[in-house]
Formats: C-alpha cells, sequence, structure tokens
C-alpha cells in the first residue's frame, strides 16, 4: 500500500518526535503512528495503546514474529486460514498468524478487541482515557503479566503517545500539504528504463536504456483524503452501545400492524420483546395480529418449540445485515450456536449464512470470525 508509505511520512511529521534520538522506539512509533490514527477512527481503539501494544509485543518490531511474520500484537491462529509460524509461547510451538504486511496485522488487532465479547466493555471508556484501557485489557486476560497495564502506561507517557488520541483527520491532511510544500517538483522528471531486447545468437542478453517522463503523482493531501474514504471524522460508539436493545417510540405504533399493547424494543431497527413467564410464540402471535408460521419465521424457527422467559421475539422479519459499528463477530466461546448469534445482532440466519458461506451444519467454535456486514 503505497499511500500508507506517505501517510506515514506526513503524521510522523506531526508527531513531532524528538530528533536528538533515534532509538527503535522513536522509529517504530515514526513508522507506525499514521495506521494507529487510522485504525483509531475505524475501530475506536485508542492510538496510544496500539502503539504501545505494538512497542511491547513486537519489542519495537524486532521479535521473530513481527520480523519474519508481520505479527506486531502476537495472535495466535484461532480460525485463521492463512499462512502461519510456529513460536514458543505460554507452549512450545504454538500457531501464530502470518500477514503479508504490517497494516493487516494492525487491522487484525483492532478487530481483535472491538468484536470479541470479553474486550467489548473496553469502548465505553474514552479514547483519551488510556489507563482505563490498559488495566482493562490485563482484566479482560490480553495478557498474564501483572505488570502489563503499568509496562503500557509507562511507554505511552515515555513516549507522550497520547497526543495522538487527539488527532483528527485534518491535522493529517493539513500536516500533509506542509510536507508537500517542501517537494517542489518543476515540470517532469525523468526516470532510466531497462530494455530488454531479444536473445542473440551468443545467448547473451542486450540491454539498453532510455529515459522517459516519471508519470504524474497525486498530491499528497488527495491520496491521504481517499484512503480516509469510507472512514467516519469521529470515533466510532462503543460496540455495547450499538447493540443494545433501545426502547421502541410508542408514539409510532401506527408504523407497524399489531397493537403495542406494552413496552416493546428494538435492535437495529427490528420491534421486539421479552417474553414473560407462561407465554408462548402461539400466544404472542395471536396478541400480535401475526400468524404462528410468520412469528417463527421471523425469529429464525422452522416449528413452535418451548418459549423460556426472558427470551427475545422479534416481531418484524430482522435485517439482513446488523448495524454500522458491528461488522463483525468473534466467537469468544463454544456454547453458541449461529441462531443464538443472528437473533442478538438482529439478523437473518440465511443472510449471515450466504455471507459467510457457512453450511446448514455449520456450529460456530471459538476464534471463529462470522461477518455481519458485507466487507
Amino acid at each position: 500500500m503505497k499511500i500508507w508509505r506517505l501517510f506515514f511520512a506526513a503524521v510522523a511529521a506531526l508527531a513531532l518526535i524528538a530528533s536528538s534520538g533515534d532509538s527503535p522506539q522513536e522509529r517504530y512509533i515514526a513508522r507506525y503512528a499514521g495506521i494507529a490514527v487510522r485504525e483509531m477512527y475505524r475501530s475506536g481503539v485508542p492510538a496510544s495503546i496500539t502503539l504501545a501494544q505494538g512497542l511491547l509485543e513486537s519489542r519495537s518490531g524486532a521479535s521473530p514474529l513481527a520480523a519474519e511474520g508481520n505479527n506486531h500484537f502476537g495472535i495466535k491462529c484461532h480460525d485463521w486460514t492463512g499462512r502461519h509460524m510456529s513460536y514458543d509461547d505460554d507452549k512450545k510451538g504454538e500457531c501464530f498468524r502470518v500477514y503479508d504486511s504490517a497494516e493487516q496485522s494492525f487491522r487484525d488487532h483492532s478487530d481483535f478487541l472491538r468484536y470479541r465479547d470479553r474486550y467489548k466493555f473496553l469502548f465505553e471508556n474514552e479514547t483519551t482515557d488510556y489507563k482505563s484501557w490498559a488495566y482493562g485489557l490485563k482484566k479482560a486476560g490480553y495478557a498474564t503479566d501483572p505488570a502489563y497495564p503499568s509496562k503500557l502506561i509507562k511507554l505511552i507517557e515515555d513516549y507522550n503517545l497520547s497526543r495522538f488520541d487527539t488527532m483528527t483527520r485534518a491535522d493529517v491532511i493539513e500536516e500533509a500539504a506542509a510536507v508537500e510544500e517542501k517537494v517542489v517538483e518543476e515540470g517532469q522528471e525523468e526516470e532510466v528504463v531497462e530494455i530488454q531486447l531479444p536473445v542473440s545468437d551468443k545467448k547473451e542478453r542486450i540491454h539498453r536504456r532510455r529515459k522517459r517522463p516519471r508519470q504524474e503523482k497525486k498530491p499528497l493531501t488527495q491520496e491521504i483524503e481517499e484512503e480516509f474514504e469510507g472512514i467516519p471524522d469521529t470515533i466510532p460508539e462503543s460496540p455495547l452501545k450499538i447493540e443494545e436493545a433501545k426502547p421502541l417510540d410508542l408514539t409510532k405504533a401506527e408504523e407497524f400492524r399489531f397493537s403495542m399493547s406494552r413496552q416493546m424494543y428494538s435492535r437495529n431497527g427490528v420491534p421486539f420483546l421479552t417474553s414473560a413467564e407462561g407465554e408462548t410464540y402461539s400466544s404472542i402471535a395471536k396478541s400480535y395480529n401475526l400468524f404462528l408460521k410468520e412469528l417463527l419465521r421471523f425469529n429464525d424457527l422452522e416449528a413452535d418449540e418451548y418459549l423460556a422467559p426472558g427470551t427475545t421475539v422479534y416481531l418484524q422479519a430482522k435485517k439482513n445485515k446488523a448495524e454500522k459499528g458491528l461488522e463483525k463477530y468473534i466467537v469468544d466461546g463454544d456454547n453458541e450456536n449461529l441462531r443464538d448469534i443472528c437473533q442478538r445482532f438482529g439478523v437473518k440466519m440465511s443472510a449471515i449464512m450466504k455471507l459467510n458461506s457457512l453450511t446448514s451444519d455449520y456450529r460456530p467454535l471459538e476464534g471463529d470470525t462470522i461477518l455481519l456486514r458485507p466487507q
């Protein structure tokens, strides 16, 4: 990704990394600060936390996992189907993911935190509250080292990484413009191009050289703007807040063809109720002027079954994709089935099966990634 090399240069300049030192830590920060900021706006993980974890987990990019596998955060294979490598960690010869680039590793790290249940509470903290994030990571089990939070906090404070947590897109563009001003190109530069002619009788390859105009480049500011397309200008909401049930506005009851006789809720824009003791799917269907088969279809059921109190029962068809900010779900345990997950996010099971190319006998396993929205 050539654009990221330019992006790193622009953000590194804004970082104002001390010129008096050239330590591995400073070089690491200069190289990856840009992508950490972009990931903050894409996922909500503070840039300071991303950089501190990268520094610590990868030994400033020098660990075998980072140097050989572009794995900067020590993420293990789980359901990984790509390239992998063995490395001695908690156990001998454990399986770790291998990425095509460091950018992929940073993105996977952000998704690892945002879409696993055990880490979602972290996103209730402000992105500027790096101490709560550091202690929360330890609480969630990211690392077994009791000193893990204090190590992250020390890195953040020693290298002033918290300044990246308040960086905006405008900051990046402004610095890119400053960088461009220093690069003045008059006319088109020329580059040497080597032309290989056919093989001669002596089986020797003849080379000639000529010059051609270098292709014009897009302005750096324009390339960064294009790279930011699709990424919001604000930090995304906590996944827990997006997912939580919202009371349905009863003043809009006319929008629905059933009577609002009790408090209703909405998830992913789909109205639902929570079943009470003694209710059945049949009784709920009757109360809300629905056919039983219709209600069962709304809830991904083929036949009537026992309805436990407190169960979510949708009263309209679920959506084909989850809300923005809930792009995927990473399974944390082996006790969920696909229908449970689809009910939780208010999405049709048939749509999720198609999106993920799943068969009817699929059973989620810990570490599996289930897409909830087209990527």
